[in-house]
Parts: C-alpha cells; structure tokens; sequence
C-alpha cells in the first residue's frame, strides 16, 4: 500500500472513530442535560451539584457505550486497569466541565437556568475533547498491528538483492580463461 493510501486509510479509521464516538457522547449529552434539569426543576440541590450528578450518571452511560461500541475492538485484557483509568480521566473531565459551570455561576453570578444549561453545554464541549484524547490514549488502547505475512515482509529484502545484483559488475571466470 502506498504512503498515500495508507494515510487515507488511517484518516478513514480515525473519521470512523470520531463519529462513533460523537453518537456515544451525543446519547450522553442527552443523559446529562435530562438529569441536569431534573434535579435543577425537582430537588433544592445547588446548581454545580447538580451538575456533578449528572456527569456521572452521563459518565457511566458512556462507558457501555465506548466499550461494547466505539472501542469493541480494542484490547479487553485489562478491565480493571482501563475501568481505573476510564474513571480517572472521567472525573478530570468531570472537573473541566464542572469548573466551567462554576466560575460562571460563582465567579459572574450568572446562574438563571438558560445560562446554567448554556455553561454546562460550553464545559461539556471543552471536557470532550479533553477526555477523546485521554480515552484513545490511555484507556482503550489500540491492538497492536499484525506482523505482514512472510511474504510480505520478504518483498524489500528481494528486492534490495536484485537491485544490488544488476548493479554488480560480471567479473571473467579465471579458470574458464
């Protein structure tokens, strides 16, 4: 494959990836926002915890979601290991989205419900890109790539040999002379 095609190739896997991880994110957009607004309209909880409880029941939707869709095919082998990291990076997340939200109802006291729900969407949106990065990196690690076959991996070296044989120059047989 060329280097061309395979960067096309790669492009494809990583435009598939974004979207798959957009439709996961988008269904825990929903989540979030719905929970949000119910404990904000139901409860006399404060604003960012209200918000907190939200992301983590959005948090624990998007898990099944990447794991059993987005990243399938990625390396199951240690569970512990990238629930741990998964929710490691999740609560980081937690911390960018919820830290937006907070310096905009406590640091400029804009707190009516419309700027409440536009200033958690805006942290949503930064924590996203934050945690697209961490989750690709970290938790669901990639595959590594398999070996080409033998034949495949002999094509350089053959041709190196036959490159390397018609530049050789025929020398006379001295016992043929």
């Amino acid at each position: 494959m060329s280097e061309r095609g395979a960067l096309r190739a790669r492009l494809d896997l990583l435009g598939r990836e974004v979207a798959k991880f957009g439709a996961v994110g988008a269904v825990g957009l929903l989540v979030n926002i719905a929970v949000f607004n119910l404990l904000r309209h139901t409860t006399d909880l404060q604003v960012v915890r209200a918000s907190v409880l939200a992301t983590f029941v959005a948090i624990l939707c998007n898990y099944v979601g990447f794991r059993y869709w987005t990243y399938r095919d990625r390396d199951k082998t240690g569970r512990t290991r990238e629930l741990t990291l998964f929710l490691l990076f999740s609560a980081a997340g937690a911390v960018i989205e919820n830290g937006v939200l907070y310096l905009a109802t406590y640091g400029f006291e804009w707190n009516s419900p419309v700027q409440s729900n536009v200033f958690k969407i805006l942290g949503i949106g930064i924590a996203t890109l934050f945690r697209f990065w961490s989750y690709r990196t970290w938790v669901f690690k990639a595959l590594p790539a398999e070996p080409p076959p033998a034949e495949e991996a002999a094509r350089p070296a053959e041709r190196f040999l036959e490159q390397r044989r018609s530049t050789e120059t025929v020398e006379p047989d001295p016992v043929r002379n």
